[in-house]
């Protein structure tokens, strides 16, 4: 209990901080934008290198990897069916598909697995496949969906992913990872301390955005897929893990509570700084977030009380 609410608590503060900053004006009114761009193109590309540079790919081959990978599918694939029904568009069925499966498996997992879970290694095998696998991926169908009014060739379309900073740093961090190849620390420091900036240009940028914002869920065009994506996430994603570790892979104990603990983590913050980037889903990304957030801390509760 206490490590869900440190880690909550700490993303709330340095959130509240971006939301201060936005009320008083003192980035200007670009500020979130630049920061966005920031954590973008800049700082989380070096955070993703520097992470999996240091990983142990061994560990995505583990069943708690297939659980949270089919898990992920299941119900991003759900959000999926209901938005080509209700004809939501490619760019914001991506970012809701996102909101709907993604973890905040990095600044909100890792304290979480440490104080709940007692292994902050636990949450490795969700951070690598969410890096490795599921990032790239969307990015790269927001781009072709960005670049759709364009005549390209089929070799730009297939070198689309090698254009993508945050893929191009994650891609790079598993050859470094795959061949044991050790980064020299005049390189690998700088881009550690780059890879600092990440985490706290994305929830200050978040916080900035909340300013003048309307309550998440709250009437509008994006009120269905909001609460869709946020219910999705908060209680669909982990019920779904529980089913799929308990009568398909016969998981029990601790390794059954590791996988449904980290599938009822929230949606990451990182995803709004991807909408922001193409925007599209702004608003869907934003109050998705937020609601997944909210309605986690009481999920992660019941979850430890059930499962601990």
């Amino acid at each position: 209990m206490q490590g869900v609410l440190n880690g909550f608590a700490v993303i709330a503060v340095v959130i509240g901080v971006g939301y201060l900053i936005g009320r008083k004006g003192y980035l200007g009114p670009s500020g979130r934008e630049v920061l966005t761009k920031l954590a973008f193109h800049v700082a989380t590309p070096a955070l993703l290198f520097t992470m999996l540079a240091k990983a142990d790919l061994s560990l995505i081959l583990s069943p708690s990897l297939l659980v949270t990978a089919l898990s992920t599918l299941a119900v991003a694939g759900v959000f999926v069916a209901v938005a080509v029904v209700r004809g939501w568009g490619v760019g914001r069925t991506t970012i809701g598909a996102l909101c709907s499966s993604y973890v905040n498996s990095g600044n909100l997992g890792i304290p979480i697995a440490v104080y709940v879970l007692g292994d902050a290694s636990l949450v490795a095998p969700v951070l690598l496949f969410q890096q490795i696998v599921v990032t790239p991926v969307a990015l790269t169908v927001l781009d072709l969906a960005q670049a759709s009014g364009t005549r390209q060739t089929w070799w730009q379309r297939v070198l689309t992913p090698f254009r993508n900073p945050i893929a191009i740093g994650a891609l790079a961090g598993v050859v470094v990872s795959a061949t044991g190849w050790t980064v020299p620390s005049p390189v690998f420091d700088p881009l550690e301390l780059i890879a600092n900036m990440s985490v706290p240009a994305i929830l200050i940028a978040f916080g900035i955005s909340l300013c003048g914002s309307s309550w998440p869920g709250g009437p509008g065009a994006d009120r269905t897929p909001v609460l869709l994506s946020a219910a999705l996430k908060s209680v669909g994603q982990p019920v779904a893990s529980w089913a799929l570790a308990v009568f398909v892979f016969g998981l029990s104990g601790e390794r059954l509570l590791d996988v449904v603990v980290t599938s009822a983590l929230p949606a990451a913050q990182n995803l709004f700084t991807y909408a922001s980037r193409y925007e599209v889903g702004e608003r869907l990304a934003r109050e998705s977030i937020l609601l997944s957030t909210m309605a986690s801390v009481p999920v992660l509760v019941v979850v430890a009380a059930l499962l601990g």
